[in-house]
């Protein structure tokens, strides 16, 4: 699929004022990273500095900030506690509600990790904070450990599940592709949110519309790819699309950076900072 191929009322990136500055293009932080998974963090800010977002903070946790500051010098870095084993620790929430005043969205998960009290921090996110947050990786394990959360979100929330993942939210581990489908939409439309089911022809619905993105190929089957996607939408729900509008542009781009990178390097080489380098391509075509 290329931009010439999406319908009409399909979103696209606007045509940018000459006269805007980077606090036009959203504010966007990152929360992740943890000893030993700092890079997953960096790809979800990376991304979202390539889908041109004016201003990206990382949160981490303090042990491994220096690592996450040295992948990219364009993003800002913001120290959170850590446990012992150097995961962001529950303590960091006044730290994070602080950081979010400032922000006009998040995404929270990429390189996390899991502990009793990081659970209760990412329930305590989704239930209060009232900007628009994408949720992945151990932040939706965080959510599925607490399933009835689910119904209460504070604010605009895309979740971003492979079918691993999505099993775990649902608590059905017997389904199949089709019933996952059938059940995210069922559960979007429950909890009033939008889902990003991950995978070939990946799903975005809100309960009541659905796109099945027609982009990406097997090469984007590889570590990190998800981060990369974290930070892609979260840059969009920055700059005003809705959550469905976000999430479906989001991961046509996603796709499509993952199409142009593989003509070039062939699927089976294919990394997850190969989909960030070759975004301004596929934000490029997509404006065309």
């Amino acid at each position: 699929m290329n931009a010439a191929s999406l319908p009409d009322d399909f979103p696209r990136l606007p045509t940018r004022d000459p006269e805007s500055h980077k606090g036009d293009f959203g504010r966007v932080l990152i929360i992740g990273g943890s000893r030993g998974m700092s890079g997953a963090a960096a790809l979800a800010g990376m991304a979202a500095l390539r889908a041109g977002a004016g201003l990206v903070k990382i949160a981490s946790a303090d042990c491994c900030l220096d690592t996450v500051a040295a992948f990219e010098p364009s993003y800002m870095t913001i120290g959170l506690p850590h446990d012992d084993t150097g995961r962001i620790h529950g303590d960091a929430r006044q730290a994070i509600e602080d950081l979010a005043a400032s922000q006009t969205s998040i995404g929270c998960g990429p390189g996390l990790g899991r502990s009793e009290s990081l659970d209760g921090l990412i329930v305590w996110m989704y239930q209060t904070l009232s900007l628009p947050i994408v949720f992945d990786a151990d932040a939706l394990n965080a959510l599925s450990a607490h399933r009835d959360a689910l119904a209460s979100p504070g604010g605009p929330r895309v979740l971003t599940p492979h079918p691993g993942e999505f099993r775990r939210l649902t608590g059905d581990q017997a389904a199949d592709l089709d019933q996952q489908q059938r059940q995210a939409v069922e559960l979007a439309r429950q909890c009033g949110v939008t889902i990003v089911l991950k995978g070939h022809r990946t799903l975005v619905t809100n309960g009541s519309d659905q796109y099945h993105n027609a982009t990406g190929n097997p090469g984007m089957a590889t570590g990190g790819s998800g981060d990369v996607l974290t930070g892609l939408i979260a840059t969009l729900l920055a700059q005003q699309f809705s959550p469905y509008d976000a999430a479906r542009l989001g991961v046509y781009l996603h796709g499509r950076a993952g199409d142009l990178a593989a003509e070039q390097l062939g699927q089976t080489s294919l990394i997850a900072s190969d989909l960030v380098r070759f975004l301004p391509a596929a934000t490029r075509d997509q404006a065309n």
